[in-house]
């Protein structure tokens, strides 16, 4: 094949550089072509690997020998994608629900205690789990936190796979990523995904954006106007929290409406699997910062439904990317069920999760199951017993997400009739190393925050 044939919709496969930084060659479709100044450019995905790797690349990379040109039935998306459809809400998705592997064992009901079994008279409060069981880690991606490696999450990151569905559906547009780089403070962002900043500002080399307020400009001349009228020295809204360098601010979607959408636009540049839309009212968003003589600056946020019907208590979350894999993520998901226990309920997230949160998840989950089971006391030698209402109740953590932690981590057994939850050497000894590098942890005393009834307040 030549150069020139090469049209959207083409399979082949693409030279890129893995973590290894060792050649190799996966298959890539071929989404957009553009020439400039006599040289074609290839918008390439490759299959099976998270959209956040799809880029740019010279038709040197190419390998034309193994072209698939696409099948002349199969319509590639168009660029108004499907008609009449309109972006959904930033915060609201199709509600999806994230599979959990079955265990072998029956699923233990919620209130029928659980004894957690030191065996073989060890002195230890852990048991040698079935030998030969080893635990399977279906993770799907690199975790933020992953040198918590200890705690069951694979330490060499995968790039492939995403909890996303088959979104052959979505335009070609907002297949591709639009915005070159933005510079926020003193970081400079390579986004990831597409997000629905305006057209015009698609073609500008760095979009600059104030790192307060999160408006966007054109130049850094713009930028530079707008710093000598911005007073905003953090985000607005109330500060809910501080320790240290730490604080977190509660601002409502209704009342600060720019900055919400303006923060909405920002994070779509991360997640792929949420639509944005510029309906903000209904959610709250928990933005947290690092504190210097300068001020606030923005780590990361999570927003969330003033009224969830399904207890949900983020919507979505993200760490920025120059304060990823430093124990942030967790911080935002340990703040999130703090809010949750002072309005005593029990929270989960809205699915689907990215490969990310799935991994953040999964890994606060575990630790902070793993934190109470260890610290369970024995009574008269009696074994200690606990039930999964329990476990959810201490914190906030829904009974479903117990349940699969519990299945995940290979702890449960079924045995002479009850649950068993057995405590392994290799897990204690993991989850102690995991937690002696956990320094970041939320202190309770340090919270102010009052939950408000938004069902009595009629539109928020």
């Amino acid at each position: 094949a030549e150069v020139g044939e090469i049209i959207e919709g083409c399979r082949l496969p693409v030279l890129r550089r893995n973590q290894d930084n060792e050649d190799e060659w996966p298959l890539a479709e071929i989404l957009s072509v553009k020439d400039i100044s006599g040289r074609k450019l290839f918008y390439v995905h490759y299959i099976d690997f998270n959209k956040r790797l799809d880029e740019w690349v010279t038709h040197e990379r190419l390998d034309l020998k193994k072209i698939q040109f696409p099948k002349k039935e199969a319509k590639t998306p168009t660029k108004n994608g499907l008609p009449g459809s309109r972006p959904g809400s930033p915060e609201r998705e199709v509600k999806r629900k994230v599979e959990v592997v079955s265990p072998a064992t029956p699923v233990p009901s919620e209130t029928a205690p659980a004894s957690v079994f030191p065996q073989n008279g060890s002195a230890r409060r852990a048991v040698a789990a079935q030998p030969g069981r080893k635990r399977k880690s279906n993770c799907l991606g690199t975790d933020e936190d992953s040198q918590d490696s200890s705690d069951g999450i694979p330490s060499a990151p995968r790039m492939t796979g995403s909890l996303v569905s088959d979104r052959s559906h979505d335009d070609i547009v907002t297949r591709m990523k639009n915005i070159e780089c933005i510079e926020l403070g003193r970081h400079r962002l390579k986004p990831w995904y597409f997000s629905p900043y305006p057209q015009e500002l698609t073609t500008l080399p760095v979009l600059y954006l104030c790192e307060f307020c999160l408006k966007y400009g054109r130049s850094l001349k713009c930028l530079q106007r707008h710093l000598t009228k911005c007073d905003l020295r953090h985000p607005p809204g109330n500060e809910i929290y501080r320790k240290g360098t730490i604080s977190f601010f509660e601002i409502d979607g209704r009342k600060n409406k720019s900055y919400s959408q303006n923060l909405c636009l920002l994070a779509k540049c991360f997640l792929d699997h949420k639509t944005l839309y510029y309906d903000t009212d209904p959610f709250l968003f928990y933005v947290m910062t690092e504190y210097d003589c300068k001020g606030f600056h923005i780590v990361g946020y999570f927003s969330k439904e003033k009224e969830s019907t399904e207890d949900y208590n983020v919507a979505c979350i993200l760490t920025l990317p120059p304060y990823q894999r430093r124990g942030y993520g967790k911080l935002l998901i340990e703040f999130s069920y703090e809010l949750s226990k002072v309005e005593g309920k029990t929270g989960t997230p809205e699915k689907p999760l990215s490969d990310l949160g799935l991994l953040s998840y999964r890994s606060y989950w575990s630790q902070t199951i793993l934190e109470i089971l260890m610290g369970l006391k024995s009574e008269s030698g009696e074994r200690p017993q606990i039930t999964i209402n329990e476990i959810s109740e201490i914190t906030s953590i829904k009974k479903e997400d117990v349940i699969s932690t519990l299945q995940y981590l290979n702890l449960i057994n079924y045995y002479k009739g009850q649950y068993i939850l057995t405590l392994s050497e290799d897990i204690v000894d993991g989850h102690e190393r995991a937690m002696l590098k956990r320094l970041l942890r939320i202190d309770s005393k340090c919270l102010h925050f009052t939950p408000k009834d938004w069902s009595k307040r009629g539109k928020w």
